[in-house]
């Protein structure tokens, strides 16, 4: 029999790498709602709909945004 354990198979990781993502997505969507108040839906699923590797960019940037205006510019130079 194959002698590979559960971490080491491609569905593992990818739900593993499903969590992080999803997980990541949440936290910044509490710490923009903490920030700047009550976020749209419409916010709240571009967020959600972003990579890890963005995410992470975006946990960083969020930190200078000084409205939600500069939030929708930021995805937006993402998205092109």
């Amino acid at each position: 029999m194959l002698d590979i354990t559960l971490q080491q198979t491609r569905v593992y990781r990818e739900i593993k790498e499903e969590a992080r993502t999803e997980e990541a997505a949440n936290l910044i969507i509490r710490q923009l709602s903490k920030r700047f108040g009550d976020l749209s839906e419409e916010i709240r699923s571009s967020i959600s709909g972003l990579p890890l590797p963005v995410l992470e960019d975006l946990s960083e940037a969020l930190l200078e945004f000084g409205s939600l205006a500069d939030l929708h510019v930021w995805i937006e130079a993402v998205r092109n």
